[in-house]
């Protein structure tokens, strides 16, 4: 391998005992950081896949492959890079804790120079956006009950079309919410242009709701959804 390249540790990890037993996901993430390497000037030293389940996941003692990716990064004096931050963790805090670990991390989907701050910015977003969702679900199913609507009555198509149709909103108002701080990062870089921005989300590896590529008509709908 050509020493012009740096070297970065791979992990990767499916997080429930079904996607465990059929990989399900690792094939995609795999990739994601190929591509991440092949575009930034790295090389994959090693690679460490973690197939775990159960409450308490997150306590670094359970995820062993996580724990000796860290090693395998300090021996090799290089970043371990992920192909998304939740295939981290989901929590903050935990994050916050691998960050004291002095190795640094990449994020395939959100490219090079997101530096540790802009990790936890990222990482309070999703955590917030998880726990919004989950308490508007909550409160929903709790104010139908006291409505005495039947909860899962299967025959109520036009009630589950529309609980169908909020769950869609709230899912694009929290993808929204979670892109707008990246395009307010490229902005701040002085790019302006809705394909200026695009061309750079696509670089970073960001995809779109459907796993996609930018383009700036979505920018804009972002945008204007925020606004």
């Amino acid at each position: 391998m050509s020493d012009a390249l740096r070297p970065l540790v791979a992990y990767l990890r499916v997080s429930t005992d079904r996607q465990g037993k059929s990989g399900l996901g690792i094939a995609a993430q795999r990739r994601a950081i190929e591509v991440f390497a092949e575009a930034n000037g790295f090389w994959v030293v090693a690679e460490f896949e973690e197939h775990e389940s159960g409450k308490g996941s997150d306590a670094l003692d359970r995820r062993p492959k996580l724990a000796a990716a860290l090693a395998a990064a300090r021996k090799a004096k290089c970043a371990v890079i992920v192909a998304k931050l939740d295939r981290l963790s989901r929590d903050v805090a935990f994050i916050a804790g691998l960050m004291a670990q002095r190795v640094p991390f990449f994020v395939a989907e959100l490219g090079e120079n997101v530096d540790p701050f802009m990790l936890h910015i990222y990482a309070a977003l999703g955590e917030k956006e998880r726990a919004m969702i989950s308490d508007r679900t909550r409160k929903a199913l709790a104010e139908k009950k006291a409505a005495g609507v039947v909860l899962g009555n299967r025959t109520n198509l036009a009630e589950a079309s529309a609980k169908g149709a909020d769950a869609n909103r709230a899912g694009a108002d929290a993808f929204a919410a979670n892109v707008l701080p990246i395009i307010a990062s490229i902005k701040a870089s002085g790019i302006e242009t809705n394909t200026g921005i695009a061309v750079e989300l696509n670089a970073r590896r960001v995809r779109t709701a459907r796993d996609g590529v930018w383009s700036a008509v979505q920018v804009r709908r972002i945008v204007e959804r925020a606004a």
